[in-house]
């Protein structure tokens, strides 16, 4: 994948629980805006909501959360996808314009990570509240913790945060609705 070499911009989402209309207005929506990676903080549950965001062509890094779903078909979806969805389990630890990002579902362990210091943002979800705040790390410096909250709506308003790797910039924005029609469902039973 190629890049913007002077700035980049990323889509991070979290806790989609299937609602793949969402998922795709958020990333649609961040794409419209320059987005050019999107990074999913888990809580996916079914790998087959990937198809709803991997057709718009951007690179996805993604872990599970504690709604796991089928990790074997989420991993195999990943390798099957000729490096456009990178699927690092649990947590993920990785490198974007320069920029060292950590990322793992549970809050309470992004907190620790982002003590550590190691890196310069750490992304999380799981608490359906989006927020972007600053922890003092034991470098002495600060690190970004950042959660987008539930794209999907669960709890509170379908949001997603938009981020610009270059200048640190990060805002939280709600999942436009507009253009979303009644939820599908995942998958249909039958039977008889």
């Amino acid at each position: 994948m190629q890049y913007n070499a002077r700035r980049m911009k990323i889509c991070l989402v979290s806790d989609s629980h299937d609602h793949r209309r969402l998922l795709a207005s958020a990333v649609s929506d961040a794409q419209a805006h320059g987005a050019e990676v999107v990074l999913h903080c888990g809580d996916l549950v079914a790998p087959s909501t990937l198809h709803s965001i991997t057709k718009l062509g951007l690179p996805i890094h993604i872990i599970y959360g504690n709604n796991t779903g089928d990790l074997f078909h989420l991993s195999r979806i990943a390798h099957e996808s000729k490096g456009l969805v990178t699927y690092y389990g649990q947590d993920g630890s990785f490198t974007l314009h320069g920029r060292r990002i950590f990322m793992v579902h549970y809050p309470h362990y992004a907190k620790a990570m982002a003590t550590t210091g190691d890196y310069d943002l750490v992304c999380n979800g799981h608490e359906h509240k989006a927020r972007i705040e600053e922890i003092a790390n034991v470098k002495g410096g600060k690190t970004l913790r950042l959660d987008p909250g539930t794209v999907a709506g669960i709890g509170s308003k379908p949001t997603y945060i938009l981020g610009d790797l270059e200048k640190m910039e990060f805002e939280i924005r709600a999942v436009p609705l507009e253009d979303v029609p009644a939820a599908e469902p995942v998958s249909k039973s039958v039977v008889g």
